[in-house]
């Protein structure tokens, strides 16, 4: 039996080979990649708020006794590529897991979320042999969209529980604020828009419609003239106490010079008797 392909095949052979590729290649990461310790639904609620979070690598480097300690964190995948691990601490070449995500607690606040790592590789010598553990603090900045991964410290000295305790602040923690505006303000923005309506189109109707030049340009100018003139007339007559008072009449000096005679018979009075 023989079986051929036309030319119009290949084209769909390809499409189709390259589209399977890329499905089969492309991972998809979410918080439902974690699994919970014990499946509820407020630890799952809390652990969705950090979705964004995901497909991030973080890392930070510690100087320690002269050992430089690398520490990778990635939320719900494979830190630095290492199957199963959320946290690891890589020194010289070796690496140790100190939480995996297949392990994981969840404990959030309003600002906050708490991600606790567990199955982490035993220790060696500290804390009962126990598996390591790691605790990431997420808190709210809203400086910052993500901020920087940190090491706060690694609490061994105890029989049990011992930790790794690890920070990290992002934005995406911080509660939506609800903006309350007041009726009042509401109004007086309604105002101030409609003011600036009506300046600026009976500006540019004065100017470019009318023709008006200088102070004629303002909008209905001669009404607005008057009516501070008005206005002040009725403050005067409402907030004035006692009426107004005429001046005294002052007879005038006269410009013209006085005759000889005139001025002495004016000044005869002056003389002694």
């Amino acid at each position: 039996m023989k079986v051929s392909c036309g030319p119009n095949m290949v084209p769909v052979l390809i499409w189709t080979l390259a589209a399977s590729l890329v499905l089969c290649s492309e991972v998809t990461l979410n918080t439902k990649s974690c699994k919970l310790r014990s499946e509820s639904v407020s630890e799952r609620s809390v652990l969705s708020r950090l979705e964004l979070l995901t497909k991030q690598n973080f890392t930070v480097e510690v100087k320690e006794d002269k050992k430089i300690y690398t520490y990778f964190f990635q939320l719900c995948g494979d830190a630095n590529g290492v199957k199963g691990a959320g946290v690891i601490q890589t020194e010289s070449g070796k690496t140790t897991i100190i939480g995996r995500y297949n392990a994981t607690e969840t404990y959030g606040g309003s600002d906050w979320v708490m991600l606790i790592y567990g199955s982490g590789d035993g220790y060696d010598s500290h804390c009962s042999h126990e598996m390591r553990r790691a605790i990431v603090m997420i808190s709210c900045d809203k400086k910052a969209d993500v901020g920087k991964f940190k090491v706060v410290k690694e609490d061994r000295d105890r029989q049990q529980n011992c930790f790794y305790l690890f920070e990290l602040d992002s934005s995406t923690l911080c509660p939506v604020e609800e903006s309350h505006i007041s009726t009042g303000t509401i109004i007086i923005i309604i105002g101030i828009c409609l003011l600036a309506v009506y300046l600026i189109g009976g500006f540019l109707y004065q100017r470019l419609v009318v023709g008006a030049k200088g102070m004629e340009q303002f909008p209905n100018h001669a009404f607005w003239v008057e009516f501070g003139n008005l206005t002040a007339d009725g403050c005067d007559f409402v907030c004035r106490s006692r009426p107004r008072e005429e001046a005294p009449n002052y007879r005038g000096v006269a410009t013209e010079p006085m005759d000889e005679e005139e001025q002495e018979e004016r000044d005869d009075h002056l003389l002694p008797m």
